[in-house]
């Protein structure tokens, strides 16, 4: 490929960025006139605001897919429409790849690999992964950022800054200035490879020891801040066991528990993007055995008091324990809670909560339609709250509440028919650890990793 190709193929890129949001503005203006977060023809809103984001390479698709998860953030039809949203960025070309590594590792970043596939095998929204192998025989994936996403991403942001506002002054039943904070953070540490490379070696740390959760190594030696080279673990995609027998379902399942909640209940770490195409199903002896952990660029560290919030509210809903749940929200940085109020954010928790509080061998769904699955408690808590002036959502809550949602849709989808209430048990040793033990435990393992 020419240099002049090449340069236009990314004044294309540009000039989609620039499309896409003058598409986005002339959505928010149909949104704004009919004032469409409250009233209005929402169902066709929310397909032109697809159809805008729909031809985005780049970090506003990411960040519309995690609003998409939030509940009652938009409206069900606004999510809906957002949760279609798939990567499907262009990848880079031959010619530009040489030139990116060379940038990364140097004039002679290829005599660094026994072999290295300039043709990618997975383009996503931020960059895309490279088959390699290194000197020493081992299997490589290489992640490779696509350029500029750094400023693509502060763009982005500003634009997705336009909703959240049409959000809070046409129905301000939630108020998103705290999870708009929360979502951009993240997904600014979601550029810093270096940073992805410490949070695998956090996991692996984590999950040492669970046979059914594999965490690939990190080549360091091979790695920048924009280029991340692993151990390439093979596996299928986790859909293909959707008609696999109930065992084998099973075990899947609970290897997702374990590799979020085990790190969350005993570290106060948890990966906040439990996406179909961060982890596949690696199998031995012809038999699906556990779960691959690909991707660590969205992991949320919490304070260890927040862990302690997620059992006491956990806690005060098992028995009914009123100041126990209230101080389990005000852990989490609610602020001025009225009664009225705490019933409401209680029918949301008591859905969020529902399989780990029901002691039987159940589906996460127990009998609701999938497409129909918390949809009936997000209505209830919007029409609620509607009359209650609005509540602040807590950042630290956005990706809990995403993880908890991300999980539930893959025991969902694999049918899953576990007792959850006693995995969610074990995951905590039986009892609550306490926020000290937790901290020691953190402090600990993020000066390992070099994140303390």
């Amino acid at each position: 490929m020419s240099q002049d190709s090449e340069r236009n193929r990314f004044s294309a890129r540009a000039a989609r960025y620039a499309r896409v949001g003058a598409q986005m503005g002339g959505v928010a203006a149909r949104m704004g006139a009919a004032q469409l977060f409250g009233a209005g023809d929402a169902p066709a809103s929310a397909a032109a605001l697809r159809a805008a984001l729909g031809g985005l390479k780049g970090p506003l698709m990411k960040v519309a897919q995690l609003m998409a998860t939030i509940p009652d953030l938009l409206p069900p039809e606004f999510a809906e429409e957002l949760q279609k949203l798939q990567s499907d960025a262009p990848p880079m070309g031959a010619a530009f790849v040489k030139r990116r590594m060379q940038a990364e590792l140097g004039a002679d970043w290829r005599a660094r690999f026994a072999d290295f596939d300039l043709h990618p095998t997975a383009a996503a929204s931020l960059g895309q992964v490279h088959r390699a192998t290194a000197l020493d025989g081992q299997r490589l994936a290489c992640k490779l950022q696509y350029p500029d996403m750094s400023s693509a991403v502060e763009a982005d942001i500003s634009q997705l800054q336009m909703l959240f506002k049409l959000h809070r002054q046409f129905n301000p039943v939630i108020d998103t200035q705290e999870a708009a904070r929360e979502i951009a953070e993240r997904v600014r540490e979601e550029l810093e490879y270096k940073r992805e490379s410490k949070h695998a070696a956090l996991y692996a740390l984590m999950l040492k020891g669970a046979d059914n959760v594999r965490v690939p190594g990190i080549r360091n030696e091979l790695s920048t801040n924009r280029l991340l080279t692993m151990q390439w673990l093979d596996g299928r995609k986790i859909l293909e066991f959707k008609q696999s027998d109930q065992e084998t379902r099973n075990r899947l399942a609970v290897a997702m528990f374990r590799a979020w909640w085990h790190p969350f209940s005993q570290f106060g770490v948890i990966h906040g993007d439990p996406h179909l195409g961060n982890y596949t199903v690696f199998e031995e002896d012809g038999a699906a055995a556990g779960i691959n952990l690909l991707d660590y660029g969205c992991v949320r560290i919490f304070p260890p008091h927040f862990v302690q919030g997620v059992v006491d509210l956990y806690e005060g809903l098992r028995t009914d324990d009123e100041a126990r749940i209230v101080h389990a929200y005000e852990t989490w940085g609610f602020k001025g809670l009225r009664r009225d109020v705490i019933e409401i954010l209680n029918i949301w928790a008591r859905f969020i909560y529902g399989p780990i509080l029901d002691d039987r061998v159940r589906t996460v769904a127990n009998g609701v339609p999938p497409g129909q699955y918390g949809r009936r408690e997000m209505m209830q808590v919007h029409a609620a709250l509607k009359d209650k002036g609005p509540v602040r959502i807590p950042k630290e809550f956005v990706f809990m509440d995403r993880a908890a949602i991300g999980l539930g849709a893959v025991f969902l989808h694999l049918d899953a028919k576990l007792n959850f209430y006693q995995l969610f048990h074990d995951a905590f040793g039986g009892d609550a650890l306490s926020a000290d033990a937790i901290a020691g435990r953190q402090s600990q393992a993020l000066a390992a990793v070099g994140l303390g």
